[in-house]
């Protein structure tokens, strides 16, 4: 090893450190409790080694349930997102005046408390003794019966849910593809132009091939971010999900470790390396479905 090779790692040295104790540490020790049966954590103790913990993980109701709630949720949300901030995203490029204004108020959600959003959008959808909520209002007047979209059906809590969580990830994906879409050269544009090419080829032709790597970018982000969703369902139907039948594998893992059924880190660690092994497949997928179809 040079001199100046070792002067690189002696820089990254600390990112190596840091890397090694708040994030290797911990990963092997979460897979160490996954197969420790009947492990307590304030004795330290464990009463045998197995792929127990899995096993029950794997056969609890309310997994299954937060493994369905998160899938429905990244599966409408993450191409719904993406859709509509490309949409948006090609809109506020097409303005000249008042750009920036627009996009600073596509981008307020953004920064906004997500507890705080998640409240406005409980009193929107909530069905009270004193009233039936905006949205159901707005329903009436279209001689739509009312609906309890937080206490009610499932299909109308995961409507509350998806829409939410839409709403909060939208204003990043307008400010990544807004970003991306700018970067273009306009010179393909005016040779296009110049051979009378039609906007919609221009868009499937020189747009979309040049933003790709952008799009292909957000959606790998968000199906992590899909899920990894935990505070979008406390922030509509409060801390207790499994009643609500709304938890998420995060808020089940969370639930294992801190919740009403807590104190039980085996399962916790199980559960979160069930998440990590499906997240981790669902990216190696995209990255195979891509190659060749993402532009450099």
């Amino acid at each position: 090893m040079n001199r100046q090779n070792g002067k690189a790692w002696l820089y990254l040295l600390p990112a190596i450190a840091f890397l090694g104790v708040f994030m290797v540490y911990p990963l092997v020790d979460v897979v160490v409790y996954s197969f420790e049966e009947g492990y307590n954590f304030a004795s330290q103790t464990f009463f045998g080694t197995g792929t127990y913990n899995y096993s029950y993980v794997l056969h609890d109701p309310y997994f299954m349930q937060a493994l369905k709630n998160t899938f429905i949720l990244v599966i409408i949300t993450v191409p719904v997102s993406t859709g509509f901030a490309l949409l948006i995203s090609l809109a506020l490029s097409s303005i000249k005046k008042l750009k920036e204004l627009f996009s600073t108020i596509y981008f307020l959600p953004y920064v906004t408390n997500t507890l705080a959003v998640g409240l406005v959008f409980m009193i929107l959808f909530k069905k009270t003794a004193y009233s039936d909520g905006l949205v159901n209002l707005l329903l009436g007047a279209f001689g739509v019966s009312p609906v309890d979209f937080i206490e009610g059906p499932y299909w109308a809590k995961m409507f509350v849910l998806c829409f939410y969580t839409v709403w909060i990830v939208l204003p990043f994906k307008i400010l990544i593809l807004t970003s991306a879409l700018a970067s273009v050269n306009e010179d393909y544009y005016n040779a296009a132009r110049i051979d009378g090419t039609s906007r919609s080829r221009m868009f499937w032709r020189i747009t979309l091939p040049m933003i790709s790597p952008m799009i292909f970018y957000l959606v790998i982000t968000g199906f992590i971010g899909a899920f990894k969703a935990y505070s979008d369902a406390v922030a509509i139907f409060g801390t207790n999900l499994n009643a609500a039948g709304m938890n998420t594998i995060v808020g089940y893992v969370y639930d294992m470790l801190y919740g009403n059924s807590g104190g039980y880190p085996s399962y916790a660690s199980a559960a979160a390396l069930i998440l990590f092994s499906i997240v981790l497949t669902i990216t190696v997928i995209n990255l195979m479905i891509s190659k060749g179809r993402v532009s450099a």
